[in-house]
């Protein structure tokens, strides 16, 4: 019998090991950077289209899927959103982008550095659009723009 229980928790012990649950809070990082990634999704799905009366969400221009948490250190994470506009030629992914950056700036409840991509391969101009989306002057510029920061204002408004 001494043996069977020795082995049995041997097995037990090599089974927790293996899956990542003997170190404390192994098992939790995933399922926290999951939380955070539907978390930060479910503040961008309800942003509005520039130019359609639809939700991002409805015209797949962003999914679940598309956002990704990384922990930066134990107060900080990097949020990344790589989304895919509905045209290959869009000419307002650039104002998709800087919605998503404005509403997760300001909606956001945990320290976060932000990181918003065109998803590879989906629009002609994305690496000129990523560079204006990440680049802090110009984001600024852009809100400073009576016209701009009204639509942006209006897309990102929550449903009521």
């Amino acid at each position: 019998m001494e043996r069977v229980s020795g082995l049995l928790s041997w097995t037990l012990s090599r089974f927790l090991w293996l899956s990542g649950l003997s170190e404390p809070g192994a098992a939790r990082q995933p399922r926290i950077m999951e939380e955070k990634a539907l978390e930060v999704y479910d503040l961008i799905r309800t942003i509005r289209d520039p130019e359609k009366p639809n939700t991002l969400e409805e015209l797949e221009v962003v999914t679940e899927s598309c956002v990704e948490v990384q922990e930066i250190n134990e107060d900080d994470y990097l949020v990344i959103i790589r989304f895919t506009p509905t045209v290959p030629h869009c000419s307002l992914a650039t104002l998709i982008g800087l919605c998503l950056r404005v509403k997760l700036q300001r909606c956001l409840p945990f320290k976060h550095k932000l990181e918003i991509y065109i998803s590879e391969g989906t629009h002609s101009t994305e690496e000129d659009i990523n560079k204006q989306i990440n680049d802090k002057e110009r984001v600024a510029a852009a809100m400073e723009n009576p016209n701009l920061r009204e639509i942006v204002e209006q897309c990102v408004l929550e449903p009521d």
